[in-house]
């Protein structure tokens, strides 16, 4: 399988999915009369991550990923957003860089050294970055931010966090 497969067009799926989680909060902040940018600094505990990190986190993974298993440097983002509007258009600035990559360019990802500033100069090879690292973070911070709008009594559910399957014909 090609890299690009587990990564682009999950992480564009799973992000496109997360931006229909704000829509949903928006609903119900309206109709319950509360300002919808509470939920940006919402956290499950004191020492967690806001619903805003948790994005701004989520969304790194995926545009790291991608950069780092096709050899080339990820864009900057500041991790500025303070607002749904700007967490929402955090979201799509990275769906749209994921949508700037090809297949090919994940030509021989598997075995392309990946590595972080915080790995002291350690690396890990592509298909064991992916696998042990990036996918396992990338989740981790995604449903923490379902998470924490559930919390928040935002109506998601299981298929809002999953979104469509590829089923075939």
């Amino acid at each position: 399988m090609n890299l690009y497969d587990a990564t682009v067009p999950v992480f564009t799926k799973l992000l496109k999915g997360a931006e229909k989680w704000l829509d949903k909060a928006a609903a119900i902040a309206e109709a319950k009369k509360f300002d919808v940018d509470i939920l940006a600094s919402a956290r499950l505990a004191p020492d967690q991550y806001s619903f805003a990190r948790q994005i701004q986190s989520a969304c790194d993974q995926a545009k790291f990923t991608v950069a780092k298993l096709a050899g080339q440097e990820p864009p900057k983002h500041p991790d500025t957003e303070k607002t749904i509007a700007e967490i929402r258009q955090r979201l799509r600035t990275v769906v749209d860089y994921l949508g700037t990559f090809k297949r090919e360019d994940f030509a021989g990802a598997e075995e392309r050294p990946c590595s972080h500033s915080w790995m002291g100069g350690k690396s890990l090879r592509g298909g064991d970055y992916l696998d042990h690292f990036a996918l396992p973070n990338f989740y981790f911070h995604l449903v923490t931010a379902y998470d924490i709008l559930r919390h928040n009594g935002i109506d998601v559910g299981k298929m809002d966090y999953i979104v469509d399957l590829p089923f075939r014909g």
